[in-house]
């Protein structure tokens, strides 16, 4: 039988991974993997606690609608970046910092 703690020690370890990625890594796609990582990290947090502490199909309406933004987020982001890629030929964010028109 899988535990909480369980649950919260792979959470832990993807938010951890998800902010070292955000801390430093400098390509945008890779940015992107991060913040979806941390969304994952804490979509199974509410699914962990949803199980364990308040069995009803609160957590798991929420994850649905968290995925639901995760996929309309990073669908935008990738847009952005195809964009950037096009007109600067990298996708170096510490590049891309200082843009004008």
């Amino acid at each position: 039988m899988i535990s909480l703690d369980d649950y919260l020690f792979v959470s832990a370890a993807l938010f951890s991974i998800g902010v070292y990625g955000l801390v430093t890594k400098r390509n945008a796609m890779r940015l992107v993997f991060s913040v979806e990582m941390l969304i994952n990290a804490a979509n199974i947090n509410f699914i962990a606690f949803n199980r364990y502490l308040w069995p009803s199909a609160l957590g798991q309406t929420i994850v649905l609608f968290s995925i639901a933004l995760a996929a309309g987020e990073a669908a935008v982001i990738l847009a952005v970046v195809v964009v950037a890629y096009r007109i600067h030929d990298e996708v170096d964010v510490s590049e891309l910092k200082n843009l004008e028109g």
